[in-house]
């Protein structure tokens, strides 16, 4: 069995890490650069950074921040936001991830997804997907609609058929970002989360609301994930990242030891 992965999520606004509810009310909570680093000192398995306002506002994503991200980690780091194009792609990979995650502009553009695998490899490509539950109708037989540009434009897809077109494309990894539990506190969205990875052959990231140990416990266990993000419950410091750790392995839920600096120079 592969271990599971937790992925703490820096939201990135204006150059500061930000946190909302249902994409809505973000407030500053650090500096992106410095909070990478803790985590990644804390043992964290990988990183994710959105620029949350790149493609709403149709502009490039703020390299200067990959870059000095990318040189205090040496764990595996997503970057998304504003990606549009093979060479958006390439300019972050450039600065310094190991992945880039693309959602707006692949639902407008879903051939970005298969042109992206083929000059860069699946492995390279993310599918992050807002999903929000809109309800069961014939156009969305999930019930589970995609969103786009922040939450803020429904583009009546549906969620799972969705998850297997980006698969079919050559995604390496699909991220299902839930906007009714973003922020919450409340558990992830375990039912969409589960229903698209035992459909699909590659990895699912739950995303959105969690709050608590043991709602990773659950997106593993019940959801089938194979790996979680995590924002406000590490962000506040409610749960730094060995307290889930212990929590998991304590539960049956195999994890990754924590890759040290001593370790990573090794």
């Amino acid at each position: 069995m592969l271990a599971k992965r937790i992925i703490p999520c820096l939201d990135v606004r204006a150059g500061k890490v930000t946190k909302g509810i249902r994409f809505l009310e973000n407030v500053d909570v650090g500096d992106p650069v410095a909070m990478a680093r803790y985590y990644y000192e804390q043992g964290a398995d990988e990183l994710v950074f959105y620029d949350i306002t790149a493609s709403n506002e149709r502009r490039g994503i703020m390299l200067e921040v990959v870059d000095a991200v990318a040189r205090e980690i040496f764990i595996p780091f997503s970057v998304g936001g504003g990606l549009r194009s093979l060479e958006d792609m390439r300019a972050v990979l450039l600065a310094g991830a190991e992945k880039v995650s693309i959602d707006s502009g692949a639902v407008r553009n879903p051939a970005i997804i298969s042109e992206g695998a083929r000059a860069f490899g699946s492995q390279c490509i993310v599918l992050s997907m807002q999903v929000k539950w809109t309800g069961v109708r014939p156009e969305l037989p999930s019930g589970y609609e995609v969103v786009i540009d922040g939450g803020r434009v429904f583009t009546g897809r549906d969620a799972v058929e969705w998850a297997h077109e980006g698969e079919r494309l050559g995604a390496g990894e699909l991220v299902i970002n839930s906007i009714d539990r973003d922020g919450t506190k409340s558990g992830y969205d375990l039912e969409i989360t589960r229903r698209i990875s035992e459909s699909v052959s590659i990895p699912v990231v739950a995303s959105g609301g969690a709050g608590s140990p043991d709602h990773l416990r659950d997106a593993f266990t019940r959801g089938a994930a194979d790996a979680a993000i995590v924002a406000s419950i590490v962000h506040y410091g409610e749960y730094p990242i060995p307290e889930l750790k212990r929590y998991l392995r304590a539960a049956g839920v195999e994890v990754r030891d924590a890759i040290t600096l001593e370790t990573a120079a090794k």
